[in-house]
Order: C-alpha cells, then sequence, then structure tokens
C-alpha cells in the first residue's frame, strides 16, 4: 500500500480488514447510521437517564420537579420545589448520577482506545494493572492514615498509585526501546496481581475492622461520595481526554490494522502507541481515584457498539462514550434500589451484569 494513500481510502480499507476487529464483528455489523443522527438520539436517551434516576432513590421525587429543579438552577432563578426536593436533586443525586455518566463514558473511551493499541479484544482499562495500583494506594491511605502517604487524600494516593503503575507497565514492557504490545499485557497482569496481593497484605494487617471493611467497599467501586466538588476533575479530564482520542480515530483505525498498516499510512506507530497508552493511563488514574474498581464497562461496551456500528473508530469512540454512559447510569440506580436502604458496590452490578455479555460474545465470536 503506498504512503500516500488518501486518508479516506486507507480508512475504509482498514475497517474493510477482518484483523482489525475481534472475531465475528467484521462482516456482520450492518448498522451504519450517520453519527449526526445517532448521537443526538443517544444524548437525549442520556438526559432521560439522568432525569429517572435522579428522580428514583428512597424517597421519590417527580419527574417534572427533577426538570424544574435543575432547569432553575441552571437559568440562576429561584427554585418553585420545596428545599427538601431541590436538596434531594441539586446536592445529592444529580452529582451522583452525572459522575456515573463520566466515569462510565471515560471507561468506555479507554477500552476502545486499548483495545485497538494494544490489538488485542480482551484490553480494557484495568487490564495494565492501572486499576490496582490505585487500589494500593487508597488501600494505605484508607488503613494508615494519610500521613503515611505524605498527607495526600484517597483520591490524589490512588491517582498517583494509578502514575506509578503507569510508569512501571511502560517500563517492562519496553523491548530494544519500543513498546511490545503482548509483553504490555503481560506486564500489566503481572503487576496487577502484585498490587492486588500488596492490597490484601494492607487490610490483612489492619487493626482497623472499618478501615478494612471501607477499602473492600471502595475496591468494589462506589459513588456513593460523590459531590459537585470531586465531578469537576474527572468531568474535565473525559472532556479532555476524550477530545484527544477522537482526533486520533484514525491513528487508531491504523493501529487496530497492524503495524505494517499503520507504518505503510505513515503513522509513527511507537510514538503513536506510547501517547495513546498514556492518555489511557491517566484517564483511568482519575477515574479509578474517584470512583473505586468498576470493572467490565471498557471490556463489553466497546464490544457491543462495534458489533452495530462496525470497527471504524470515527463512530466507534463517540457512541461507546455515550453507551458507557448511559449503561453506567442504569448500572448505579440498580445499586441504589435493588437492596434499599442498604448499597450494593457498583463493580458487583457491573460484574454481574457484564460477564454472561461477554460469554455471550465470545461464543458469538467462535461460531462465526
Amino acid at each position: 500500500m503506498s504512503q500516500h494513500t488518501p486518508a479516506p481510502t486507507a480508512a475504509t480499507e482498514i475497517e474493510g480488514r477482518s484483523k482489525s476487529t475481534p472475531r465475528g464483528t467484521s462482516g456482520r455489523s450492518g448498522w451504519r447510521t450517520s453519527l449526526p443522527i445517532v448521537v443526538p438520539i443517544l444524548l437525549l436517551v442520556l438526559v432521560v437517564t439522568v432525569c429517572v434516576a435522579v428522580s428514583i432513590g428512597s424517597v421519590g421525587v417527580p419527574l417534572k420537579t427533577v426538570t424544574t429543579v435543575i432547569a432553575d438552577h441552571l437559568l440562576g432563578a429561584k427554585t418553585s420545589a420545596t428545599v427538601m426536593d431541590d436538596q434531594i436533586v441539586w446536592n445529592l443525586r444529580l452529582p451522583r448520577v452525572l459522575l456515573a455518566a463520566v466515569v462510565g463514558a471515560g471507561l468506555a473511551a479507554v477500552g476502545v482506545t486499548l483495545q485497538a493499541t494494544v490489538r488485542n479484544p480482551l484490553a480494557d482499562p484495568y487490564v495494565l494493572g492501572v486499576s490496582a495500583g490505585a487500589g494500593l494506594m487508597a488501600a494505605v491511605v484508607i488503613t494508615l492514615g494519610s500521613v503515611a502517604v505524605a498527607g495526600l487524600s484517597t483520591s490524589a494516593a490512588a491517582f498517583v498509585g494509578a502514575l506509578v503503575a503507569t510508569i512501571a507497565v511502560l517500563g517492562l514492557s519496553r523491548r530494544a526501546g519500543r513498546v511490545v504490545p503482548s509483553r504490555l499485557i503481560l506486564a500489566g497482569v503481572t503487576l496487577s496481581y502484585l498490587f492486588s496481593g500488596a492490597t490484601s497484605f494492607v487490610i490483612f494487617r489492619s487493626a482497623n475492622a472499618d478501615a478494612a471493611h471501607s477499602v473492600l467497599f471502595w475496591l468494589l467501586g462506589s459513588l456513593s461520595a460523590s459531590s459537585w466538588s470531586n465531578l469537576s476533575l474527572p468531568a474535565a479530564a473525559v472532556l479532555i481526554a476524550g477530545s484527544y482520542l477522537i482526533l486520533q480515530t484514525r491513528t487508531l483505525n491504523a493501529l487496530a490494522a497492524g503495524d505494517d498498516a499503520a507504518l505503510s499510512l505513515g503513522v509513527s506507530v511507537h510514538r503513536a502507541r506510547i501517547q495513546l497508552l498514556i492518555v489511557a493511563s491517566l484517564l483511568t488514574g482519575v477515574l479509578v481515584a474517584v470512583s473505586g474498581g468498576i470493572g467490565f464497562v471498557g471490556l463489553i461496551v466497546p464490544h457491543l457498539v462495534r458489533l452495530v456500528a462496525g470497527p471504524d473508530h470515527r463512530r466507534l469512540l463517540p457512541i461507546a462514550m455515550l453507551l458507557g454512559a448511559i449503561y453506567l447510569v442504569a448500572v448505579d440506580l440498580l445499586c441504589r434500589i435493588v437492596v434499599r436502604p442498604e448499597e450494593l458496590p457498583i463493580g458487583i452490578v457491573t460484574a454481574l451484569l457484564g460477564a454472561p455479555v461477554f460469554l455471550w460474545l465470545l461464543r458469538r465470536s467462535e461460531a462465526s
């Protein structure tokens, strides 16, 4: 293939290659509705899902009241709702629901990016050990106190752990000065086990039963501590990283087709892979710091979207982000109402829902 191949043609050729996608998805994704139609529809579904999730809880709030409170605050008008409804909607539930949407969109974006960058359909935001590194540092803070990590808060320590894990994985995966995808996966899995073992040791040695319980709850994922103050950083991270990744969708298409194909299209494979992995890992660190360990979102959502939207990342990435947001808002709602008045860790529900879907996808790919 010539290096002077026009970009649209190259993208089309890459999209048609079966090896650029998991088996069973390349030739069976016939739905090709354009983004200008799909994105507004998904945005509308997301808005409706957010409003419904805000209205449902231990104390029900009518949908009309929810929309009134949100509109009044956005417009700066004096709300006509009661003080209790205003507090429930604006200060308690809306920040949590929006954080769920942000985390879901971010995890889906990272999943899409990793699956293309390392050319492994099983890659997800936790395959590189980033989540385990964040979990270890969070466990240290919760059980030993912030003094043990230079006064960092739980979220800040979790981000530092994620950053250290990222640097370690990239360092271990290099061979002859280049990052090797197969070594990257092995290094990530190995470090994940190492960090998880260290976390278990910290919990085991903790003399505070409440602290140990808090660590376990955090590791299983939770959005219960959400507020407007801890929403801004992950929202900004998802906005910035998501925008960058959308601008790199042609590069993702090229990397998904293989290093040789990417080189023939003029892509600097090593540099592009490093940049994308750093962005994905840092975004994962920010999300894990505010939500704990939430698995399967970055694995399942990209696969489901790929089935209907095809392998072209120009469609796949934005649709996956929107669907990830909708999915995690709905899952968080389930966590809040299934065992009321108690709350399920969100990671339990995503695992229970995601594992059967993943097995179905695996069976489907083997049958093709």
